[in-house]
């Protein structure tokens, strides 16, 4: 288990998405606002979540991603194991016969270390760290929030400069001002 930037941010969505899933799927825009993660960097995370089945997603207005399974029975060892690219598995069995003992015995270590790592993470459930935020004072968005942070946010607003455009239009302004 490698614990990366990228498995941080895998967690953190899910958390948004556990939080915030009650009103319907939940967009990744809206998630890439609200956590400062890049859209297309949850993307490729909800690819790989979807793929393990602990995210589902619903394609048309109004979609975008919900929980595969309950929070209650989503760890974030699944979170980390889902989005982790590399081989998880360890090697077990006695060091090469050309190896040296005490390379053997860090290595032990080290698969210590990182069993001990995946019982912690599999003990903690999405459940409770959304439990932890709610406790925090965290309070989820309703659809109808979603959609006015992102129509205020995605419209541009036009600009009404106070400086005419056209010599004729400030031929007008001038003469208004005279009168």
């Amino acid at each position: 288990m490698r614990l990366t930037t990228r498995g941080r941010f895998a967690v953190t969505a899910m958390i948004d998405v556990a939080l915030h899933g009650d009103a319907g799927p939940v967009n990744l825009a809206t998630i890439s606002r609200r956590q400062q993660v890049s859209l297309s960097h949850l993307e490729q995370l909800f690819g790989k979540l979807r793929r393990h089945g602990l995210a589902a997603s619903t394609r048309g207005p109004g979609g975008g991603y919900s929980l595969g399974r309950k929070a209650a029975d989503i760890s974030v060892a699944d979170i980390i194991f889902a989005i982790d690219d590399a081989d998880t598995t360890q090697k077990k069995g006695p060091p090469p016969a050309h190896g040296h003992p005490s390379r053997y015995a860090t290595d032990e270590l080290w698969a210590s270390v990182n069993r001990c790592a995946v019982e912690f993470l599999d003990a903690i459930t999405l459940q409770s760290l959304v439990d932890e935020q709610i406790a925090r004072g965290v309070q989820p968005e309703s659809k109808q929030d979603q959609r006015r942070a992102m129509s205020s946010s995605a419209k541009a607003r036009p600009v009404h400069p106070d400086t005419p455009n056209s010599v004729f239009a400030l031929g007008r302004m001038l003469r208004a001002k005279r009168s």
